[in-house]
C-alpha cells in the first residue's frame, strides 16, 4: 500500500531535502551556547590547518620530485626519473580529494557545507601543485632564484639547457599524457574489478566496499587541471592544444562508460546550478596561473640561441615591435600608441568603473526582487493552505455506512458552505485529527498531501510548509 501512494505522488526534490536538513542544522546552531560554538570553531580550524599541512607536503613533494629528476639528467635512470614529477603529480591529484573527502566528514559538517570545503581545498591543491611545478622547473632549467654563477648572463644556463624552450615542453607533454594514461588505467584496472567483485560476492567486507562513489566536482575538476596544463603549454608545445582535445574526446566516453556500468550515485547532493559560477571561477584562476609564469617567459626570459622562431631576439617580446615598425603604416602605428597612452587609458578605466557599478547595482537589484517574489510565492501557497483546512473543516467526515455512490441533493445543500476564504471563520471547529491507518510520510519527515487509498481527502493529513529561510 505503501508503494502503490507513493508511486502515485511526486516525491519531493532532492534539493528540498538539502534545504530542510540546512534549516534544520541552523536551527540547531542556533540554539547551542558559547561553549559548544566555540568547541565547533576549534574543530573546523582543526580541519583546516590538518588539511593545510597536507597541501603543504604535497607541493613540497611535487618540487623535491622535479629537482631531483632535473638534476639527474645523466643518470642511467633518467628514463624512469623523467617521469617522476607527472607522477608525484598525478598521486597528489588522486590521494589528496579522497583524503580531504574522508577528514571532513569525521567533524559531522551540513552536506552544503561539506561539499564546499573539499571542493575548496581540491581546487588549492590542484593550482598548488601546478603552480609549483612551473616554479620548479624554471628554478632547475631558468636558474630563476637560484645562484648565478653557473648561468649565463641571460638568466639561463647555455651549456646544459641550449633549447629550454623544448625542455619545458617536454615536461608539460609528460604531465598532459600521464594524467590521461592514469585516467585510463584508474578506470579499468580499479574502477572496473571493483564492481566485478562486489556483483560477484557477498558480505560484510563486499558490502562496506561497494562499488566507487561517482563525484562530479572531482571530475570537473580534474578537466579544469588538464585545460590549465594546456594554456601553460601554448607557448613551449603549440600542438598541445589538438592532443588535449583528443584526451578530453576519449575521457569523456571513458567517465560515461564508468558511470553507467561501474559506479554508483552520491549519496551527498550536487546542486550543479549553484555551483556554475564557481567552476567559471576556478577556470578563470587557472587561466591567471597560466598567464603569470608565461608573461614573465615572454617579456624577460632570452630566448634559446640553437632552437626556436626567437634566436635573434634578446626576448620574445620584441618580435611584436619590431613587426608592428615594419608592417604597419604610420596610421597603424599612431593608432596603436594611443591605445597604449594615458590618454586612452584613463578614459576606458572610468567608463568600465560606470559599467562594472551598473552591473552591481542591476545584480541587487535582481537579488532584491528574487526575494520578494520567493515571499510572496510562500504566501500564497500558505494561503491556499488555509484554503484547504477552511474545507476540511466544514466538510463532515465520511463514515461507515456512507456509500460510494452520488449524493442526493439535499444532503448536498445541507453542507455548511466556507464565507471566509483564505482564514478560519470565527465560530468555526478546529482542525480534526486525522484518521487513523497508514500515513504516508516521505524521505524529509513530511506528511504527504497525497490521497489516500480509500478516497481519503489529502487535507485530513497535516502539513507544515517550509518558511522563508528554508526556501
Amino acid at each position: 500500500m505503501r508503494s502503490a501512494t507513493s508511486s502515485s505522488c511526486p516525491c519531493p526534490h532532492t534539493s528540498w531535502q538539502v534545504e530542510l536538513e540546512e534549516g534544520r542544522r541552523f536551527q540547531l546552531m542556533q540554539q547551542q551556547t558559547r561553549a559548544q560554538r566555540a568547541c565547533h570553531l576549534l574543530s573546523y580550524l582543526r580541519v583546516n590547518i590538518l588539511i593545510g599541512l597536507l597541501v603543504v607536503g604535497a607541493i613540497s613533494a611535487i618540487f623535491w620530485a622535479t629537482k631531483y629528476s632535473q638534476d639527474n639528467k645523466e643518470e642511467s635512470l633518467f628514463l624512469l626519473l623523467q617521469y617522476l614529477p607527472p607522477g608525484v603529480i598525478a598521486l597528489v591529484n588522486f590521494l589528496g580529494p579522497l583524503l580531504f573527502t574522508f577528514l571532513v566528514q569525521l567533524e559531522n559538517y551540513p552536506p552544503n557545507t561539506e561539499v564546499n570545503l573539499t571542493l575548496m581545498w581540491c581546487v588549492v591543491l590542484k593550482l598548488a601543485s601546478l603552480g609549483m611545478f612551473s616554479f620548479s622547473l624554471g628554478q632547475t632549467i631558468l636558474c630563476i632564484g637560484r645562484d648565478k654563477t653557473s648561468c649565463e648572463s641571460y638568466g639561463y644556463n647555455a651549456c646544459d639547457y641550449q633549447c629550454w624552450e623544448n625542455s619545458v615542453g617536454e615536461e608539460l607533454y609528460k604531465l598532459s599524457i600521464f594524467n590521461f594514461l592514469l585516467t585510463v588505467a584508474f578506470a579499468f584496472l580499479v574502477t572496473l574489478p571493483r564492481r566485478l567483485l562486489v556483483d560477484q560476492f557477498s558480505g560484510r567486507f563486499w558490502a562496506w566496499l561497494e562499488r566507487e562513489e561517482f563525484l562530479v566536482p572531482k571530475n570537473v575538476l580534474d578537466i579544469v587541471a588538464g585545460q590549465t596544463v594546456t594554456w601553460m603549454g601554448l607557448f613551449y608545445c603549440p600542438l598541445l592544444p589538438l592532443l588535449n582535445s583528443v584526451f578530453l574526446f576519449l575521457t569523456f566516453y571513458i567517465k560515461k562508460y564508468t558511470l553507467l556500468k561501474n559506479s554508483r550515485a552520491s549519496s551527498r547532493p550536487f546542486r550543479a546550478s549553484s555551483s556554475t559560477f564557481f567552476f567559471q571561477l576556478v577556470l578563470l584562476l587557472g587561466l591567471l596561473l597560466a598567464a603569470v609564469p608565461l608573461g614573465y617567459v615572454v617579456s624577460s626570459i632570452h630566448s634559446s640561441w640553437d632552437c626556436g622562431l626567437f634566436t635573434n631576439y634578446s626576448a620574445p617580446w620584441q618580435v611584436v615591435p619590431e613587426l608592428v615598425a615594419l608592417g604597419l603604416p604610420p596610421i597603424g602605428q599612431r593608432a596603436l600608441h594611443y591605445l597604449g597612452s594615458h590618454a586612452f587609458s584613463f578614459p576606458l578605466l572610468i567608463m568600465l568603473s560606470l559599467v562594472l557599478t551598473v552591473c552591481i547595482s542591476q545584480t541587487q537589484a535582481n537579488a532584491r526582487a528574487i526575494h520578494r517574489l520567493r515571499k510572496q510565492l510562500v504566501w500564497q501557497v500558505q494561503e491556499k493552505w488555509h484554503l484547504v483546512e477552511d474545507l476540511s473543516r466544514l466538510l463532515p467526515e465520511p463514515g461507515p455506512s456512507d456509500s460510494p455512490g452520488p449524493k442526493s441533493p439535499a444532503s448536498q445543500a445541507s453542507r455548511p458552505r466556507s464565507f471566509c476564504p483564505g482564514f478560519p471563520c470565527p465560530g468555526s471547529p478546529g482542525a480534526r485529527a486525522p484518521p487513523p491507518g497508514p500515513s504516508v510520510v516521505d524521505a524529509a519527515g513530511l506528511r504527504s498531501t497525497c490521497p489516500g487509498p480509500h478516497g481519503t481527502p489529502a487535507s485530513a493529513r497535516r502539513f507544515r510548509f517550509p518558511s522563508v529561510a528554508e526556501l
